[in-house]
C-alpha cells in the first residue's frame, strides 16, 4: 500500500524578508508563520520554512548545514521541482514579476514543459507540469 505523503522542506536564507517576498509575491506561496529568525509558508500541498543563515552554527565536522557550509554555495546539487497544474499562468506571474528566469518556459524531451529560476539565494527551482 503505499502511503500518502506531503512535502516540507527548509532552506537557510542570507536575509528572510527578500526571500519571503520572493515567495510569495513571485511564487504565490502564503505566509502561515512569521518569526524574526524563520518563516513558514504554503503553497498547495508544499510547506517551505525559511530559517536564516546567521542562526547556523558557524562550523562543524557533522553532516548538518553549517554557515561554512553554505558559503560555498546553496544548494549544490539540488533541484527542487515544484509541480502545478497551472503551469502557464505561474509562468506568466513570474514574467509579469520581472524577477529573471534561469531558463524560459520549454517542452522537454521526457513529455513535461517547464521553466527555471533561482530564489534570491540561488536554490535552483524547476517549475513543471505534474506527471
Amino acid at each position: 500500500m503505499a502511503r500518502q505523503m506531503t512535502i516540507r522542506f527548509e532552506l537557510f536564507v542570507a536575509d528572510r524578508d527578500k526571500s519571503v517576498d520572493f515567495y510569495t509575491s513571485v511564487l504565490g506561496f502564503e505566509v502561515q508563520r512569521l518569526e524574526a529568525s524563520y518563516a513558514s509558508l504554503t503553497c498547495g500541498y508544499v510547506t517551505l520554512g525559511l530559517g536564516r543563515e546567521a542562526e547556523l552554527p558557524e562550523s562543524g565536522g557533522g553532516p548538518g548545514f553549517t554557515q561554512e557550509r553554505l558559503a560555498r554555495d546553496h544548494g549544490a546539487g539540488v533541484e527542487i521541482v515544484l509541480e502545478t497544474p497551472d503551469l502557464d499562468e505561474l509562468y506568466e506571474r513570474v514574467r509579469r514579476s520581472g524577477y529573471p528566469l534561469a531558463a524560459p518556459m520549454q517542452d522537454r524531451p521526457w513529455g513535461l514543459r517547464d521553466f527555471r529560476v533561482a530564489d534570491p539565494d540561488g536554490y535552483y527551482l524547476r517549475i513543471t507540469t505534474p506527471e
